[in-house]
């Protein structure tokens, strides 16, 4: 029973991790793509850093978004095989 629990478990603690990592990418280019909209409309004296600036970071940070869910992708799939391979060859030699 406890071994059953342990493998259930861990296949829900990586979905939790995989949606928490997506969520938090998900929110911090939206909210810097806000302050990017923001800076945009902003007329004053650093007129230039305030349209291109803003630009320049959240295409940094979107290419930062896709290589942590290319990782993520990668690590998620290690850990599925390695959860599927302990839930069937386990208690193979038994």
């Amino acid at each position: 029973l406890l071994e059953l629990i342990s493998h259930c478990f861990r296949a829900l603690s990586s979905g939790i991790r995989l949606f928490a990592n997506m969520m938090a990418g998900h929110s911090s280019v939206k909210i810097l793509s806000g302050f990017a909209w923001t800076m945009l409309f902003l007329n004053n004296i650093f007129y230039f850093i305030g349209d291109l600036g803003p630009l320049f970071i959240v295409l940094a940070l979107t290419g930062l978004e896709l290589g942590v869910a290319i990782s993520q992708a990668h690590v998620s799939t290690i850990s599925i095989c390695i959860y599927l391979n302990d839930a069937t060859n386990l208690h193979q030699n038994e």
